[in-house]
């Protein structure tokens, strides 16, 4: 029987850990289990986001260097709710180390709905994010439930 590779593994945990919180932050009105889900996914992207992100590099053929480097982090979305995901980003070594997550912003400019991913040196949006210059998203990570 042939042996599953390291992605498959990774992506499955990642997988079944952020599902697992899934029926619970699904109910409706459940304040609880919306908690769970964030918390959830934040912590996936904590213990998985390293090997997420060789994942990213091989399917992109990105290489981090002395000049510049990739992480995963968390992405935090605000509006009609909050929503939470993750990102790669990418940028100078010293730029990057500082990304604790990507805001993402949404606007409306005539029929146009714009958003903007804004790497935030915070994973708390009450804490005055502030943007980490030079650093720009390049892989959103998401899973289907």
């Amino acid at each position: 029987m042939k042996r599953p590779n390291t992605r498959t593994i990774v992506a499955l945990s990642f997988l079944a850990f952020t599902t697992a919180v899934a029926p619970i932050a699904t109910q409706a009105g459940n304040p609880l289990g919306r908690i769970l889900e964030g918390g959830g996914i934040a912590l996936a992207v904590s213990k998985f986001g390293p090997q997420v992100n060789d994942f990213v590099n091989k399917m992109t053929g990105m290489k981090d260097d002395n000049l510049e480097v990739t992480k995963v982090v968390p992405i935090i979305s605000a509006g009609k709710g909050v929503y939470l995901g993750a990102v790669q980003v990418a940028g100078p070594r010293l730029a990057v180390s500082k990304v604790k997550a990507v805001a993402q912003l949404e606007g409306k400019l005539s029929n146009f709905r714009i958003k903007a991913l804004v790497p935030v040196d915070t994973t708390n949006p009450t804490d005055k994010p502030s943007r980490v210059r030079g650093v720009g998203v390049t892989g959103v990570i998401d899973v289907k439930l």
